[in-house]
Formats: C-alpha cells, structure tokens, sequence
C-alpha cells in the first residue's frame, strides 16, 4: 500500500540500539526509510542496528552522542539540520529510568532522567522541526509511557518526563499541524526489554502486571513497528497530537 511507503525519507531514530528503538528503526527501513541512529552507547561501526537496517537495503548512519549533554545534543542537532539531506522523520525514542522512592530521589537522578527523556526530545524537535516547517512537510513521533497516563512507582522523575512528553506533543501538534509537519507520541505498554528487567525480576510485580494486561502477555520490542510506520508515514496525515497507546489493553482495563 503506497500510503505506508517512506522509500527516499530519512529518518533520525535516538535510542536505536536496542530494543524498542531497534525495531522502530528496523520497521521504518523495512518500509523503505534510511535511518540515522543516535544513541550514547552505539557502536560507530558493526552495529545490530546497523546489520538489521542494511538487511532490508537501506543506509544507515550512526551518530554515539550522550543525550544527557547538552552542549552535545546540540551539536548534533547542528549536524543533522546542515547536513546533505533534510530529516523527513524525528523518531525522538531514547531515555532513561531512575528508580527510587520519591523520598529518597536524589537530585543527580531527576536532573539526568529529566534531560534525557524531556529536554533533549524537545531540543531535538524544535531544531529539526523548524526545517520541516520550513519545507512544509516532517513527521515526529515521540515515544511517551503509560505513565503519561498514570503515576507509576519509586520512578517520579520519569512519570514527571513521560507526563510533560503528552504535553510537548499536543503543543507541538497545535502549532505545526497547519503547516505541514506531524506531531504524535506511541505510548508503549510493558514492554519487555532492559528498562522493565527489575519488574520482570520481581515474581509478584511480573504477575501483577500480567493479571492486568488483557493480552495475556508482556510487550515486545517489534509490537511498536506498525504504530511507528502508521504515524511516519502518509496513511497518517490527519492524525495529529496524539498519544497511541500500544499496550495490550492495559489502559482500557
């Protein structure tokens, strides 16, 4: 269906190294994008996501940049924007989990999960988006929780991230949807990889979360490939400000 084809888009995938962002950036080349991965631990040359991206015919790019630096997010935002072809698509995916009782949050963990997982997304689609909407065409999609919905446990600094994510995309969306430019978030349910491990871990909590989701089971990574193909692609061009929640039915329970 040409609706879903991105063949000749370009698109900036953070946090592709694993997991979730490894199958976004997978997914998206499969459909025909070439991928610029970002992430603060990928490897400048063999990596999967490199292999993975490549196996389906399409370049790939990889940028190892600390996305809890800001003088280096913006260098980076610099290069992708002067760069020799425009970003069509911002996959704004990585981040990062502190856990610890709100009484006990230390300052140095709020401040990092706050940067990592808030103001770098912002920083990178505020630079990047004003060339789409200097073209009149962009796609960005962020990757929000359910506790954008929801509190969460002994994690306040990333409810208060993934909270203020929902809110970036709405306003984001109410400024740019009439120029061109796309704004939603993918909210992913319980997803197994290694920001869940201490869950999984904990037989009680695993079974918990289990009893809750209607699907029976936890995400996987690859669950996230469709919804990030639909909102990247020309199949959602009057889809704007939304939270897609992919959760196995957790938020409707």
């Amino acid at each position: 269906m040409t609706m879903f084809d991105l063949t000749g888009r370009l698109a900036v995938v953070t946090g592709c190294r694993r997991g979730i962002g490894l199958a976004m950036a997978e997914a998206l080349a499969g459909a025909g994008a070439d991928i610029v991965g970002v992430s603060a631990s990928l490897e400048t040359e063999g990596s999967e996501a490199a292999r993975r991206v490549e196996a389906r015919g399409r370049t790939f790019t990889s940028y190892r940049v600390d996305l809890a630096d800001r003088v280096a997010v913006a260098a980076l935002a610099a290069e992708l924007t002067t760069g020799p072809r425009p970003v069509d698509i911002l996959v704004n995916n990585a981040g990062t989990i502190r856990r610890a009782p709100a009484a006990e949050h230390p300052d140095a963990d709020w401040d990092e999960v706050l940067q990592v997982d808030l103001s770098t997304p912002f920083v990178l689609a505020r630079e990047l988006g004003r060339d789409m909407l200097a073209r009149g065409a962009g796609r960005i999609i962020f990757t929000a929780s359910m506790l954008s919905f929801q509190g969460g446990v002994n994690v306040v600094g990333y409810a208060a991230a993934k909270s203020a994510i929902a809110g970036v995309t709405r306003a984001l969306a109410n400024e740019w949807a009439g120029r061109g430019v796309n704004v939603n978030a993918i909210a992913p349910g319980y997803i197994a990889t290694d920001n869940t491990r201490a869950l999984r871990d904990q037989p009680e909590r695993n079974q918990a979360i289990l009893d809750r989701i209607p699907a029976g089971r936890w995400g996987r990574p690859d669950d996230l490939a469709g919804a990030t193909v639909f909102l990247a692609s020309d199949a959602a061009a009057y889809v704007h400000g939304t939270i897609l929640a992919v959760d196995g039915g957790w938020l409707g329970r």
